[in-house]
């Protein structure tokens, strides 16, 4: 015990010796470092610590590399000066460079994915100040500019009435319908101008202004008189130019709502809207005034939203100044998640006051009121109450709607008198996915009008449709709009058999046939680059008495037919920069389409078409 007692006593005085002379090391080391020996004279004694200027010239300075892609002059104007080595301000925090890196030594080839591009301003691709990925003034204002070419040309087969109380074209023709070949050309070009503020893109915009101005040519070639126009001496071809500027708007954050980047704003001017999931009532770019924002940390959206509707152009179905008198009110409100993670619900509420009026369209054609029975001009208000939903259960996609129109109808011209309206709509879409397939099936009900003699108009229509749904654009029974005595049995980009005179720019009749269809379809992602989409849609009438007292027929059957169509949606860039889409689309005649189209010397030929779209965005 004594032994180790001495041991311990020893260690702990070499230690304290060894502190004692580590802390005179440290002391001497510091007074060295302020003043080095090489700067002070032997005899000198050691100087307090002091810090000694360094000129400006004399600063330690970091490389200056290019931020990525193209990032154009800074807007943030400098207010700090660097003061010493150990911090150098950089105030543009968005323009941060990254040094030269080719990690592949392959020189940055334009179709390979590659980590650092620089890029230059012709690139829309990678980071650009022209794309709103830098911004022009500050550090939070930043401008999008988009200019499009869409390019579209489509040959098709229609149901083309002849004229032959005033001249036909081809001399001995007695057939009431003619050559059904048409050529359709038509090209917008589209710029974009979206100036916006704010701070990343999680977060609402502070503001934003956008402007989006629009060339359109169209041009149309027939092979039957009075097509074009009403005047059989303006032949058979029909070339048209129009200038819109279909987006104008100014939007404004009013309030944040909770912590996490749920807001209030408002947006005022011509805008675009869709009011449901696949656009089965209203999908329009039209003058409004817009509320709308999120909830629940964006899980509950909500929009309310005004629209005085402007008139159409008749051809390139933009808008014009002119006003149409026709005010739209929607509001609705989802809910994410609701029941089922990846399930989203909405309720939505659509009031259309359309008052009576007298309208030619461009080419002379009468399309307020509807060309049809009593045409005298008439006011309709109309309310619609509807359900949809969108989203997924587990592994299997689902979409549905459901949507009741009530309101008035002052005088319809088919069935000559007022009307009560009381017209309902349904549709749902079950899809599976399967590795690169999605197979698909669907139902869409619009109720018929059962009697158009009474004063209750039970025939379902829209306000401004244009449904994604059943083939959408590539469907034939959706994309082509088939005459029938001076009105459309349906119009171009809508489901409804509704007996108008045109969704643009006519009133929505309530007094129609209605609709039953059964859809099958399958898209196939055949590679990253190419998709193709197939569909068959078997179609009925859900009533035909109205079709039957319009045409003095009293025996028109409810199949309208089989509707084919096949898709290609290429997109060489992997992005929507450069997008190629081709359709091909067939309607088979069914027994009451034949009602309804069949020639003297035979039966409705099937019906074709085909159409090329060349979508180049920048």
């Amino acid at each position: 015990m004594l032994l180790c007692a001495l041991a311990f006593a020893e260690l702990e005085v070499r230690a304290n010796a060894e502190d004692l002379e580590s802390s005179a090391e440290r002391q001497q080391r510091s007074s060295e470092d302020v003043n080095p020996p090489a700067l002070r004279r032997p005899s000198e004694p050691p100087q307090p610590f002091q810090i000694l200027p360094i000129p400006r010239e004399g600063l330690v300075q970091t490389p200056v590399d290019l931020p990525l892609g193209f990032a154009g002059p800074s807007g943030v104007l400098p207010q700090e000066v660097q003061t010493n080595s150990d911090f150098v301000p950089m105030e543009d925090r968005w323009r941060i460079g990254y040094p030269e890196w080719d990690r592949y030594g392959k020189g940055h080839p334009l179709l390979d994915d590659y980590p650092y591009v620089e890029g230059n301003r012709w690139d829309p691709f990678n980071l650009n100040v022209l794309k709103g990925d830098y911004p022009i003034v500050g550090q939070h204002t930043f401008l999008d500019i988009t200019a499009t070419s869409l390019a579209f040309v489509e040959v098709r087969q229609l149901p083309t009435a002849t004229t032959p109380f005033e001249s036909t074209l081809r001399r001995g023709q007695e057939e009431f319908f003619g050559q059904p070949r048409q050529l359709f050309y038509q090209h917008n070009f589209i710029l974009s101008f979206d100036l916006f503020h704010g701070d990343a893109a999680f977060k609402p915009v502070d503001w934003r202004i956008k402007l989006t101005p629009i060339f359109n040519i169209n041009f149309l070639d027939v092979n039957e008189l009075a097509v074009v126009n009403p005047n059989v001496l303006k032949g058979t071809t029909r070339g048209r130019t129009f200038f819109s500027l279909q987006e104008y708007f100014a939007e404004s954050k009013l309030s944040d709502l909770s912590p996490n980047y749920d807001f209030l704003s408002v947006r005022v001017g011509s805008q675009p809207f869709v009011s449901d999931f696949r656009g089965f009532i209203f999908s329009d770019t039209n003058r409004a005034v817009r509320l709308f924002g999120t909830r629940f940390s964006n899980r509950d959206q909500f929009n309310l939203i005004y629209f005085r509707q402007a008139e159409k152009d008749t051809n390139s179905e933009l808008n014009t100044f002119q006003d149409r008198g026709q005010d739209i009110v929607i509001a609705n409100y989802y809910r994410q998640d609701f029941i089922f993670p990846g399930y989203t619900t909405q309720l939505s509420f659509h009031y259309n006051h359309d008052p009576s009026s007298f309208h030619f369209d461009k080419n002379d054609v009468l399309v307020r009121p509807d060309p049809a029975g009593v045409a005298m001009p008439h006011e309709l208000n109309v309310f619609y109450l509807g359900w949809t939903g969108d989203g997924h259960i587990d592994r299997y996609n689902i979409t549905h709607a459901f949507y009741w129109a009530l309101g008035r109808d002052s005088m319809n011209p088919i069935a000559g008198c007022a009307q009560d309206i009381n017209a309902q709509m349904a549709a749902i879409e079950l899809s599976y996915d399967r590795d690169w397939m999605r197979f698909r099936t669907s139902f869409f009900w619009a109720s018929g009008d059962h009697n158009p003699y009474n004063s209750h108009a039970t025939g379902f229509d829209a306000i401004f449709d244009n449904p994604n749904f059943a083939g959408g654009e590539f469907s034939f029974w959706q994309r082509q709009a088939i005459r029938l005595f001076g009105v459309n049995l349906t119009n171009r980009e809508s489901l409804l058999p509704d007996l108008r005179s045109s969704k643009i720019e006519g009133q929505s009749n309530f007094v129609n046939p209605g609709l039953l269809l059964l859809n099958f379809g399958v898209d196939l992602d055949l590679t990253p680059k190419l998709r193709m989409i197939n569909n068959v849609n078997f179609l009925w009438f859900d009533e035909t008495t109205v079709l039957e007292q319009f045409t003095f027929d009293g025996n028109i059957h409810d199949f309208i037919g089989a509707d084919l169509s096949t898709g290609f949606e290429y997109r060489p860039l992997l992005s929507n920069n450069v997008i190629f889409t081709l359709g091909l689309s067939a309607l088979l005649p069914g027994r009451g389409f034949r009602d309804l189209y069949d020639r003297i010397n035979g039966d409705a030929e099937p019906l074709l078409a085909a159409f090329m779209e060349l979508n180049l965005t920048f």
